[in-house]
């Protein structure tokens, strides 16, 4: 798998979301469920448009994923 940089031009959580599970997918997600401490059947969910995660699921995920999330002021895009 090729490593690619995925920008936003806004915050969009779901996009954030379907982001990580698309590499997730892309991956062994059952490796994946066992690093950030959850079922596979629960990863899932979280990261469907159905989940709700909390951050703390979403941080681990993206470090399990090597992604590295960013944050920066509105207007500095």
């Amino acid at each position: 798998m090729t490593e690619q940089a995925v920008t936003f031009s806004h915050y969009d959580a779901a996009d954030y979301l379907q982001t990580e599970e698309d590499i997730a997918r892309a991956r062994n997600m059952s490796q994946l469920a066992k690093e950030v401490g959850m079922s596979r059947e629960g990863l899932y969910k979280a990261l469907s448009g159905e989940g709700n995660p909390a951050f703390s699921t979403i941080s681990k995920v993206a470090n399990a994923l090597g992604i590295e999330p960013l944050s920066q002021p509105k207007g500095n895009s």
